[in-house]
């Protein structure tokens, strides 16, 4: 890579649905022209994975330096690139992703904890290949277990027929199926941007107020928004409810044919070879006499930028490298999962149906629960069932065979099976931060900047979402862009 001076160049920044709530405009960077050799268009991301995952040292400078390879580390050097901004990405483990990973075990994709991937995703439309992802969709609803049985909540716009027969249903009264669709409208009427900022309450006060009985809260909101926000109380506020609910109309949920974490290995793939570092852990960022901050790595090594430092780890992690940089914050407890998988041979499980089920009866420890295979076969080996089962909390104090006992004894009530207990039980992932606690006051649109030549991005300053990671890093970089700064040779 090769840095050269050159003429002024206009570097224009992309419009998005969050440019209203930019900054007023700064000076336009200084003239730089960056030469770089790109990836052959011709490579694929597995014929990458020689050149990425290497980690030499890295050099003593670079233009910019990224913390964290996971989705808003990538969106702000998919930012950079556009620009032709030289960058080194440092990622403390083995591969990109962060949060959203995916492990092979015995054939199966196991993601790392419930996610799904919502193809309305504004963001993600812009950046990502969906045709590549091979996406899988799920049934438009769910299957509710109450009274000692399932029941369908079905779309009305995609399932008509089921969502008819549903009306009459325990789960919720035929007024509340009339709120959802009055919900969707509602949502649907109102920009991206006016969402993130209306007047917020939490959306247990919100589905109240609309007119929602305590039957249809109990039985069809807590346990599916709930696993999504992975908050029972439904605490989380009504700006991120009021988000979802919009995409999940204008979307399918949906999984990639080779795991979740195929998201963000599709979007490394695209950035420059040799642009990321792995098992890279910076553990302290200077930026005290220099207005380019420095960031000192696990083995003592210091790697100086020219421009700045993009901190793009979860929300702890970012506490820890900015302590003594940014005002103390009382945060709140972040939210926390725990995901089970279990395999077994496909004619065994009690449907064939890409369907979430989800647990209504306000008992036990099981929230939700899906057969992967139904959705993409590809999550397993030929004429083998994955079953992927959620449960919300850390369960501190409880060992995985406690818990793996509990969760089979409660599948066997809710399919009346016994045969539940000859699935093997895969892997157990216990996932402390899952997602930062959003509720009431939020600020889903703060400035990334939080110092001279420092800035800060992930799904605690947007929405808890996949979306709101890539927003962050990209208006991460466009600040760093627009507070202007020189390449030199």
């Amino acid at each position: 890579m090769t840095v050269t001076t050159a003429q002024p160049l206009n570097l224009p920044l992309p419009s998005s649905s969050l440019s209203f709530l930019s900054p007023p405009p700064y000076p336009s960077p200084r003239p730089f022209r960056i030469r770089s050799k790109p990836p052959q268009a011709s490579q694929s991301p597995s014929s990458l994975q020689p050149l990425l995952t290497s980690s030499p040292s890295p050099p003593p400078q670079t233009a910019v330096v990224v913390v964290g390879a996971g989705l808003a580390g990538l969106a702000a050097a998919t930012r950079l690139a556009s620009e032709n901004v030289p960058f080194l990405l440092l990622e403390a483990s083995d591969a990109v992703g962060g949060r959203v990973r995916t492990d092979s075990v015995d054939g199966f994709l196991l993601d790392r904890g419930f996610q799904i991937f919502i193809t309305a995703y504004p963001e993600a439309r812009k950046l990502l290949d969906y045709r590549a992802l091979d996406l899988q969709r799920f049934y438009s609803g769910a299957r509710v277990y109450y009274g000692g049985e399932f029941h369908t909540v079905a779309d009305p716009i995609r399932h008509f027929l089921d969502s008819v027969q549903s009306l009459t249903n325990p789960i919720g009264s035929v007024l509340d199926k009339l709120l959802i669709a009055s919900t969707r409208l509602r949502v649907l009427s109102k920009p991206d941007e006016e969402i993130l900022t209306a007047t917020e309450v939490p959306t247990i006060d919100l589905l109240k107020s609309s007119g929602f009985s305590d039957s249809i809260i109990s039985r069809f909101f807590r346990p599916f928004f709930g696993g999504i926000f992975f908050d029972k109380e439904l605490e989380t506020t009504s700006r991120l409810f009021d988000f979802i609910f919009k995409c999940l109309a204008l979307g399918d949920n949906t999984l990639p044919a080779r795991g979740i974490g195929e998201i963000p290995e599709q979007l490394a793939a695209k950035l420059p070879s040799g642009s990321i570092l792995y098992n890279s852990r910076v553990v302290s960022v200077d930026s005290e006499g220099s207005d380019s901050p420095a960031v000192r790595l696990q083995t003592g090594e210091i790697v100086r930028s020219e421009l700045g430092v993009i901190i793009a780890v979860e929300q702890p992690e970012a506490d820890k490298l900015l302590e003594g940089k940014t005002p103390p914050v009382q945060r709140r407890p972040g939210r926390s999962t725990v995901c089970q998988y279990f395999s077994a041979d496909r004619g065994e499980i009690p449907v064939q149906d890409p369907v979430l089920f989800l647990n209504g009866s306000g008992e036990g420890i099981v929230n939700n629960l899906f057969f992967a295979t139904n959705v993409a076969k590809s999550y397993g080996p030929p004429g083998k069932a994955l079953v992927s089962v959620s449960l919300i909390g850390r369960f501190e104090g409880v060992s995985d065979e406690d818990l793996t006992a509990e969760v089979v004894r409660e599948i066997s009530r809710w399919f009346k099976r016994t045969d539940v207990g000859l699935w093997k039980h895969l892997r157990t992932y216990r996932i402390a931060f899952a997602q930062p606690n959003q509720s009431p006051p939020t600020n889903l649109v703060t400035d990334p900047r939080v110092g001279p030549g420092l800035y800060l991005c992930g799904d605690q300053l947007t929405s808890a979402t996949f979306d709101g990671a890539l927003v962050s890093g990209r208006r991460a970089a466009e600040a760093l862009l627009r507070d202007g700064a020189v390449v030199r040779a």
